[in-house]
């Protein structure tokens, strides 16, 4: 490790609102996991945007927007504005650096729904029922050649929780940002529905997914092994579903392959391009 090198800072926006998840201790480890493969002095600050109104500056080097409860569509509240301000914050820095050093931001599910809304790239609805477990999504021929997804199957394997999804990509819009389509859900001939869209790339350093990249198969089938919501899951779902559950979860070439790396992938190109001489 070069003995001058600034410590990595990663902000980490928490959507969840105070409502227990899983989700926060699943991208701490992948920080702390990251940093240790990486041998680098990593330091993270977690900012609680819905409870608190707090919501980080442009001096942190990647930024984590988590998942959360509710309806992603705005409503006026003092926190989705200040929220918005931050994207827009970070958009605008980046566009202002031209060739110098950017900033670098993931947003998962609740963000990525909330963004697309916000930039106007897409609608968001509510599903007719929610979406929940493990499902294969598939690549479009630019998903195919981003370095968060190319080193995945296609179709790849992913955590999906959600009530809403993103639908309905605005084209002329998403082409003047420069946006582009990754990924779509699971192929489903027999449903008579568009599927949604589960990822964007913003921009060279805004990315964002429908599901959750962050899961982990370990601590998942902990929760899920759980009597109680076992007994929940089947109730909704059933036990056949609750079964592949299961099953994807121990296969290492499902979930744990996307878990290790989308975000693993997209902390590493952050570090890459915010000390590009450090480790050439």
């Amino acid at each position: 490790m070069t003995p001058d090198i600034k410590h990595f800072r990663i902000a980490i926006l928490d959507m969840y609102d105070g409502f227990e998840n899983e989700g926060m201790r699943c991208i701490k480890k992948i920080i702390a996991q990251f940093a240790e493969r990486e041998s680098i002095h990593v330091h993270y600050t977690v900012f609680d945007v819905r409870q608190k109104l707090e919501v980080p500056g442009m001096d942190f080097d990647a930024y984590l927007s988590t998942g959360g409860p509710g309806n992603p569509s705005p409503v006026g509240e003092a926190w989705e504005k200040k929220f918005f301000g931050f994207l827009d914050q970070l958009l605008e820095y980046n566009k202002k650096r031209q060739n110098r050093i950017k900033k670098h931001l993931f947003l998962i599910c609740h963000s990525f729904q909330m963004a697309c809304l916000h930039w106007e790239l897409a609608g968001v609805s509510k599903r007719r029922k929610t979406s929940f477990g493990t499902f294969p999504v598939h690549k479009t021929s630019l998903g195919r050649k981003d370095p968060l997804l190319n080193p995945l199957n296609d179709p790849f394997w992913i955590v999906d929780s959600r009530d809403f999804q993103v639908i309905q990509a605005n084209q002329y819009i998403m082409e003047s940002m420069g946006a582009k389509l990754l990924c779509l859900e699971k192929i489903r001939p027999h449903v008579p529905l568009e599927r949604a869209i589960m990822a964007i790339r913003f921009s060279n350093e805004i990315i964002g997914t429908q599901f959750h990249p962050e899961a982990d198969s370990e601590g998942m089938l902990r929760y899920f092994l759980r009597e109680d919501k076992k007994t929940s899951i089947i109730a909704a779902h059933g036990e056949a579903k609750y079964n592949d559950m299961i099953a994807h979860l121990n296969d290492p070439d499902k979930i744990m392959m996307t878990e290790s790396v989308i975000l693993p992938t997209f902390l590493k190109n952050a570090l890459d391009k915010t000390f590009p001489l450090a480790y050439a």
